[in-house]
């Protein structure tokens, strides 16, 4: 399948157009929309959200990902295989934590080009082929990258921010709950946030930090939300204390 990770929104013709590509280019392969509304315009954030998220997709997916403030200018446009999913997409960091945390990776600079290629809709013009060639088992168009080719090594392995604010108001952090102890606590918003389980382990109104269905460590209130609540919102800092 190739899977959609995107800043587009919810709203417009963007995510449409993408797919329209795709099924003209791949019209046998599914096409998921995983997030169109990932952190706009930052892929630090959104690195952390797409590392956690990759994980649950079965090798040979291909992702496309398209946060990309840099567009038309001088940031590469890159594939990447680890542990063998495909990600395509500019090469701004947006995949940094998929690449750190694979066992296994390669990276390709893309040099196909289409006929016409706009300044401001790479999403369109250049990355949906990619992905749909991927797709169909055609092997990258580019030259190999090496491996220390535009890396963000002065990013944390975990990011104590809040990286997504979903439906339901629940802050997402960058944080691993596997790597942090059994008994810690999240200051955030001003409060000193405990572990639970699960919503219903509070009472209603209570603010807490559980880890989520994909590992992340994320902040909610029971039967509130914790954008309101808290005053939290993507790029929030969290603290760590046990």
């Amino acid at each position: 399948m190739i899977v959609l990770f995107t800043d587009f929104g919810l709203r417009g013709p963007y995510t449409g157009q993408l797919k329209a590509v795709l099924h003209q280019m791949a019209p046998g392969v599914p096409a998921i929309d995983l997030f169109a509304d990932a952190p706009a315009g930052n892929p630090k954030a959104s690195a952390y959200l797409l590392a956690a998220y990759a994980a649950w997709f079965s090798v040979g997916t291909v992702f496309l990902g398209v946060v990309d403030p840099g567009v038309g200018g001088t940031r590469p446009a890159i594939v990447l295989e680890a542990d063998g999913r495909w990600y395509v997409g500019p090469g701004n960091g947006l995949f940094e934590l998929v690449l750190r945390r694979a066992t296994k990776t390669r990276s390709w600079d893309i040099d196909w080009r289409p006929e016409r290629l706009s300044a401001s809709f790479h999403g369109r013009e250049l990355f949906a082929p990619v992905a749909a060639m991927l797709a169909n088992g055609e092997p990258p168009l580019g030259q190999p990258r090496g491996d220390d080719a535009e890396r963000r090594t002065d990013w944390p392995d975990d990011l104590c921010e809040i990286v997504y604010v979903d439906h339901f108001g629940n802050a997402m952090t960058g944080l691993r709950a596997a790597k942090l102890p059994p008994n810690a606590r999240l200051p955030a918003a001003g409060r000193i946030l405990e572990r639970e389980r699960t919503f219903s382990d509070r009472p209603p109104g209570s603010a807490f930090w559980y880890e989520n269905s994909n590992g992340l460590a994320e902040i909610a209130v029971n039967q509130g939300r914790a954008d309101r609540d808290l005053g939290l919102a993507i790029g929030s800092p969290v603290e760590i204390v046990s």
